[in-house]
């Protein structure tokens, strides 16, 4: 199992600022994220199918 990513890791692998990740999950688009405990999270094949899902 692949470890789960950072916000911030996600913003680099999309090329955005972390801010619009928030605003994104605030507004209810983007990928999905988990929280845990205070920490949000991604699991790096449901951002990677998120981002196909995009393109297609």
């Amino acid at each position: 199992m692949e470890r789960l990513w950072t916000i911030h890791d996600v913003a680099a692998y999309l090329g955005i600022p972390a801010g619009t990740l928030y605003q994104w999950r605030h507004r209810g688009m983007g990928p999905p994220g988990v929280r845990l405990g205070k920490h949000l999270r991604y699991q790096p094949a449901a951002v990677r199918a998120w981002v196909a899902e995009q393109v297609a």
